[in-house]
């Protein structure tokens, strides 16, 4: 019988600069700039066969006073060797820096969970073909998950609705 790999471990010797976060699960996770998250995930998905991007959820770290204010999770799942991982990436709530690189051209997946945390968190997502509102209307103001979201905040009617 084989042994069974590990992908955390066969990670980080490619990957040095990747820093282990604890998740309170048997997977790893891995904290890594934003930048490295496309060269990363290609590697996942072409040399360890990570063939899902099962989830993409994001954190508002803001109450917690954690710097970056946003952190970008993404849960990866190989079918052929029934193991999972995880990746953080922050991200700087400043307007112009409140972005992170898509992974839609790597996992089809990627596109609606885009979507979605870029309608509640508002953080954008570079090379996304069509990063549009995905649960609340067009011209919805703001993005309701964030914690400092006023939600006394009074939306504009939607046209035609009344």
């Amino acid at each position: 019988m084989t042994e069974p790999r590990n992908a955390g471990k066969l990670l980080q010797e490619k990957f040095s600069y990747l820093k282990e976060f604890d998740l309170a699960t048997p997977f790893p996770g891995f904290f890594l700039p934003g930048d490295n998250l496309v060269e990363v995930a290609r590697y996942l998905k072409e040399e360890l066969s990570f063939d899902l991007l099962a989830d993409l959820s994001c954190i508002d770290a803001s109450e917690l006073e954690r710097t970056p204010r946003f952190e970008v999770l993404y849960n990866f799942y190989s079918l052929k060797e029934r193991d999972r991982l995880f990746l953080k990436v922050g991200v700087d709530e400043a307007e112009k820096k409140c972005r992170v690189p898509s992974l839609c051209p790597l996992y089809a997946t990627a596109n609606w969970y885009e979507r979605e945390v870029w309608d509640m968190f508002g953080v954008r997502f570079d090379g996304h073909p069509y990063l549009k509102r995905i649960l609340m209307y067009e011209g919805f103001e703001g993005h309701p998950l964030r914690k400092d979201y006023d939600i006394c905040h009074r939306q504009p009617l939607i046209p035609g609705a009344d």
